[in-house]
């Protein structure tokens, strides 16, 4: 079995991959949003999601430097896009990067899917009952 270093058993890459797809639902909500270029005039929740966005860009990119493999690294190299295509989409508004709804979505996609077969990897242990445990 792949040494993980992060996703190193089954129950975190499931939980990597439920958050991966409520990412990707919100990506796809919010894509039909209309974002405003941030600026001095911007409403305080602006500039909270681009705090917020700042912070989880920040800590998917240390997340995807400390993967080793190829397949975690890639997961959270796609992660890491998404992420920070919302911040640039926030930053610099539709207008400006049209593309970004598109490439957030398609790289939250690559994850699911990467996400997926990083968990089919986590093999499940079969438990143990009474009749089959020796005497």
């Amino acid at each position: 079995m792949i040494p993980y270093t992060i996703l190193t058993n089954r129950k975190r890459a499931l939980i990597a991959l439920i958050h991966t797809v409520a990412f990707l639902a919100v990506a796809v909500a919010t894509g039909m949003l209309v974002i405003r270029p941030l600026g001095a005039a911007s409403p305080k929740s602006a500039w909270i999601m681009t705090g917020a966005y700042v912070l989880i860009s920040g800590a998917l990119l240390v997340l995807t430097g400390i993967s080793r493999p190829v397949s975690e690294r890639v997961y959270f190299g796609c992660c890491t896009t998404s992420a920070s295509f919302g911040l640039l989409r926030q930053i610099f508004g539709d207008a400006q990067l049209p593309s970004a709804v598109y490439v957030r979505v398609a790289m939250l996609l690559c994850a699911v899917l990467v996400g997926y077969l990083i968990l089919r990897k986590h093999e499940t242990k079969p438990r143990l009952f009474a009749a089959d445990e020796p005497s």
